[in-house]
This record gives C-alpha cells, sequence and structure tokens, in this order.
C-alpha cells in the first residue's frame, strides 16, 4: 500500500473539496477529462439504477464512492442518516491501533460469560470466556469476524461509545452519533440520530485513515489486512466489484440494516473508497447482501 498510499497523500486537498458531495471542476481541455455534461449524465444514470434497485428490493439506498487518485466522487443519498449497525468496527479498531504500542497489543484480557451472553455474535469470544485474549487478537476478531464482544473489549480500551465519538469528531466528523456499544448501537429509533451516520461521513472517515497523522503505515496496514478476505464481505461489495479488484471492507447487519464500507483498489491503480448504507422496509428480509452487491456493482463499474 506504500506506493498507494503516497498518492493518496497527493491527493487531499482535492479530496477535502470532493468529499463535500461535488466532483472537482476538472479543465475540460485536458486529455481525457470528462465534461460536466457527460458527469452529470452518468450519475443520472447511476442515480437511476439505484433508485430502480430501491423500487426492486423496497430498500433506501445511501452511497458515497470517492476515486482517491482524482477527487471524482459518486454518490447518492449520501447525506442521509443510515444506522450504522457493525460497520462502526473499523473506526473503534482503528483508534486502538493509534494509541496503543505494539507491547500494548500483546497484553491478555479477560472477559466474563456474562460479556459475551449480553454482546449477542460472539464467534471468537466465547470460547475464551476461561483464558482471554491478547488484545489484538480481539481487535482483530471484532474486524474478521464482527464479535460483538469484542467490539465492546475494544470500546473499553478508547473511553467507550463517548470516546469514539469524540474522536470521530476531532478528525472532522461531526456527523456520526456513537451512542451505545453492541449490541445496542444497531437500535434505530425513529427520528433520532443515535447511533447513526451519513455515507458522506463514513466515507470521509474512511479516507482519513490514509492521513499518517491519523494512524501510522504500520497501524494502518494492520487494520487493512485484518478487513481482507473476511467471510462477513464476501457476498457484499466484494461480490460487485469487477474481477480482479481487491476489497478490504467492513460489513455491517441488523435486521432491516445491511451496510458495507471498503477500501476498493483496481489493479495498479489507487484505491476507490466507498459506503454503501442499505434499510429495507421488511426487517426480516433477507436481500440485503444481493442488494449491496448490486448496488457496488452499478457504482464500482461506473470507475472502470
Amino acid at each position: 500500500m506504500t506506493g498507494s498510499s503516497l498518492r493518496i497523500l497527493a491527493a487531499t486537498a482535492l479530496t477535502a473539496f470532493a468529499l463535500s458531495g461535488c466532483s472537482p471542476s476538472a479543465d475540460p481541455t485536458e486529455a481525457g477529462s470528462a465534461s460536466p455534461t457527460e458527469d452529470r449524465t452518468q450519475q443520472a444514470d447511476i442515480t437511476a439504477k439505484l433508485e430502480s434497485l430501491e423500487k426492486d428490493f423496497h430498500a433506501r439506498v445511501g452511497v458515497s464512492a470517492l476515486d482517491t487518485s482524482d477527487g471524482t466522487t459518486v454518490d447518492h443519498r449520501a447525506d442521509e442518516r443510515f444506522g450504522f449497525a457493525s460497520s462502526l468496527k473499523v473506526f473503534a479498531v482503528a483508534q486502538l491501533l493509534d494509541r496503543t504500542t505494539p507491547e500494548e497489543l500483546d497484553k491478555r484480557v479477560t472477559w466474563s460469560q456474562a460479556d459475551v451472553d449480553q454482546a449477542g455474535w460472539t464467534p471468537v469470544t466465547e470460547k475464551h470466556v476461561d483464558d482471554g485474549l491478547p488484545l489484538e487478537k480481539i481487535a482483530e476478531a471484532a474486524l474478521r469476524v464482527s464479535d460483538n464482544a469484542a467490539m465492546n473489549i475494544v470500546l473499553d480500551e478508547i473511553g467507550g461509545p463517548e470516546g469514539l465519538d469524540a474522536v470521530l469528531e476531532d478528525h472532522g466528523d461531526a456527523t456520526t452519533a456513537v451512542v451505545n456499544e453492541e449490541p445496542d448501537l444497531n437500535d434505530i429509533k425513529p427520528g433520532s440520530t443515535d447511533n447513526t451516520t451519513t455515507p458522506e461521513a463514513f466515507t470521509a472517515d474512511l479516507e482519513g485513515l490514509f492521513d499518517p497523522e491519523r494512524l501510522s503505515t504500520d497501524d494502518r496496514d494492520l487494520l487493512l489486512e485484518w478487513m481482507s478476505d473476511n467471510e462477513t464481505g464476501d457476498p457484499l461489495i466484494r461480490a460487485g466489484a469487477p474481477e480482479g479488484w481487491t476489497v478490504k471492507d467492513k460489513s455491517g447487519h441488523s435486521d432491516g440494516i445491511q451496510n458495507d464500507i471498503a477500501v476498493v483498489t483496481p489493479p495498479g491503480e489507487d484505491p476507490i473508497v466507498v459506503s454503501v448504507l442499505t434499510e429495507t422496509d421488511d426487517p426480516d428480509s433477507e436481500e440485503g447482501p444481493a442488494l449491496v452487491e448490486a448496488v457496488a456493482e452499478v457504482i464500482l463499474h461506473s470507475f472502470e
């Protein structure tokens, strides 16, 4: 990632503007530059396709995608609020990595059976109630298999939900509202902003992790490694990406919510940072993964 990271940093000023929801004002005289009319036509075509998916799946879809090579953005309902569910875990783990040394990550942490029972999904931590795990393995479990008890332990290490919310705000995200730990962070009350974000905010947060003042190269590489090849993301953005593109993601699911946020890298190019947040009308629907896959296919193929 070192070459890509350097190119990303070179585009910081441009991406800061692009994350406002607008496309950069490229010089139409430059070779290969799309004209404003072409940009509008492409966005209109993407919007039509996403609206069709919303109708077919009886869902609301939010998207914010950023090409870090030139700041081009594609969005849909990017400023609307969605529950973030477990996709939040990537930012909790990033903060843990930022504030700990390798020696601190090696310390063994223990927890109780009650901690596991109340958390819900605990495929790793439920097996280690008696002996615990090193903090690094706990953080990895939070990302690779979305272990809820592991997420709560990570939150405890960084000051709880309030600590994570403050960190996000310090880095420019005044939108995301982190209020609860697992599993309560999945409960979204009508009319409340608690435990919600916008696609635009999450994409800015994810892109911000490439800032060397936010994460060191070693911490970023480890975070992205944990976001790679995780089973929870296989049917989501990864399934909709063009062949040969690398997807490093974190999913989130609860009732009608199905999310996936990812760093997607075309061969030999800089990454595209994308957030896909969806909410279906039927909380018992099992079509969330298919919807995210279809959305990702529309969005990512527009960058080819």
